[in-house]
């Protein structure tokens, strides 16, 4: 991999990262009902989780996809159907009980790992990072320098919501701003669907 390629690599990867989209909507709405410290587990989970979904997709997942273009379809509807499940606990997450306790939990490690596997915009950047960015000559290295880099260039930058939604964190301590704030991430991460799915028409 040359260097031009390397610095355009790392571009994409910051860029796919840190724009909104499913996992950001997550952790900023995570942030916010439970703070930095309960959330890195969340945020190891997708760049480690999204890491091994890219050497997987490199290591010919993305051919079979090719080959059997209706089971891609079916992936994309099951990530729709979840997408819309955590939309719907994010909006009722984080309001206090009667008790004033906290209600709901925040992903953890594995959950979010295996998230990514129905993430439609996970998904769109895999292929993306390995159909353009990565040489075909020593392919299977360059594979695993592209998952390691990815994932180096996505914690911190999913890393950036997750401590915006902690600094929101105490000006939201009002049980109904809270509420709104949450049905407010929900519809965002509704919204997020849209996009992810007219990119898609021309990945594979």
């Amino acid at each position: 991999m040359t260097p031009e390629l390397l610095l355009a690599f790392v571009a994409f990867a910051f860029v796919t990262s840190v724009t909104p989209g499913p996992n950001n909507m997550m952790l900023l709405a995570s942030g916010v009902n439970f703070g930095l410290r309960r959330s890195v587990p969340h945020m190891l989970g997708i760049s480690l989780g999204f890491m091994v979904l890219v050497m997987c997709v490199g290591f010919g997942l993305g051919q079979v996809f090719e080959q059997m273009p209706a089971l891609y379809t079916v992936l994309r509807y099951l990530g729709a159907a979840y997408l819309l499940y955590l939309a719907w606990k994010i909006a009722g997450s984080g309001a206090p009980d009667g008790n004033g306790s906290e209600t709901g939990k925040p992903f953890t490690f594995l959950q979010a790992a295996a998230f990514q596997w129905v993430n439609p915009k996970a998904w769109v950047m895999a292929i993306g990072a390995i159909t353009t960015y990565t040489p075909q000559d020593n392919f299977l290295i360059n594979v695993l320098l592209i998952a390691g880099l990815f994932a180096l260039v996505n914690c911190p930058s999913v890393g950036l919501w997750t401590v915006a939604g902690s600094l929101l964190r105490n000006w939201l301590r009002n049980p109904r701003v809270l509420r709104a704030f949450n049905i407010g991430m929900a519809v965002l991460l509704v919204a997020s669907l849209y996009p992810i799915f007219a990119d898609m028409k021309g990945v594979l």
